[in-house]
């Protein structure tokens, strides 16, 4: 008879776990996909706005020319 009641409390305990568990993984994985729907969008907010620059040889071949002494000469 002691048997019995042992059995059945293993049979509860081990019943009744894998469900708790299966939950836990289930806000884990919304947590998560939360987490990196936020970042996301946060990114697409802050910095897919920002204007390329512009990478063509003139434009590249303006920034790195020297600076012209027309400014050094108007000054008396």
């Amino acid at each position: 008879m002691s048997s019995s009641p042992v059995s059945s409390t293993s049979a509860e305990t081990f019943g009744t776990s894998p469900r708790p568990l299966r939950r836990l993984s289930l806000e884990l994985f919304a947590i998560i996909a939360l987490k990196i729907a936020a970042l996301t969008l946060i990114w697409w907010v802050v910095f897919a706005p920002q204007p390329k620059p512009d990478t063509s040889a003139e434009a590249i071949a303006q920034r790195l020319a020297p600076a012209s002494h027309a400014a050094a000469e108007a000054r008396p």
